[in-house]
């Protein structure tokens, strides 16, 4: 009994001692460096399937809109009889409704910036009023008046004033500027004259 005893401790010396010999032996392997794989994209935070709360947009805030005026201001309107009296009245000839060149000359002064003011305000007008001399009968001058005052309108028009801002009157013979009796004083009477007024 002892002799077996004996045999398996040298059994297992041997074993301890063959396997200690096989562990010096072995090489070393090593390990090639490790590569380091790309960083991976962290992972998306997963899709929130819950239904926004429906939010009701504020009303629009509109800016408050003035209305622009229709009719100039007590300046403007200061500014446009200026002008309207540098126009002086246009005048024409005997028995004649032709605009002469001093006629022309005179519409022109300032009816550019005449209409420059006027078409800002829709609802200020110019009335041109057609006067004859007292020669002729009062319907006579009733009509040569009116076709003097619509050739200013037309005047007017072509340069650029609005023709539903003008409107045109006569009075024939019935608003004479001079109440003599000779060509001096008919002359001042046969002309249009040009006033401003709101509607």
């Amino acid at each position: 009994m002892q002799h077996s005893r004996r045999g398996r401790i040298v059994a297992v010396a041997a074993v301890a001692l063959i396997s200690a010999a096989c562990a010096k032996k072995q090489v070393a392997v090593s390990t090639p460096p490790s590569v380091e794989a790309p960083a991976a994209a962290p992972a998306a935070a997963p899709q929130r399937t819950e239904t926004p709360a429906r939010t009701v947009p504020a009303p629009a805030v509109r800016p408050a809109v003035t209305p622009a005026a229709r009719v100039p201001d007590a300046a403007t309107r200061a500014r446009i009889d200026q002008l309207l009296a540098r126009i002086e009245d246009a005048y024409f000839d005997y028995d004649k409704a032709i605009l002469r060149p001093d006629a022309l000359k005179a519409l022109q002064a300032d009816s550019t910036e005449l209409r420059d003011i006027i078409v800002q305000y829709p609802d200020y007008t110019l009335t041109i009023e057609g006067h004859c001399d007292e020669r002729g009968s009062a319907e006579y001058n009733l009509a040569l008046g009116d076709r003097r005052a619509v050739a200013a309108n037309d005047y007017l028009v072509q340069v650029g004033i609005p023709g539903n801002q003008l409107s045109v009157v006569s009075y024939g013979k019935e608003h004479p500027v001079c109440s003599e009796h000779d060509e001096t004083c008919w002359q001042k009477n046969r002309r249009i004259h040009i006033v401003a007024m709101a509607r």
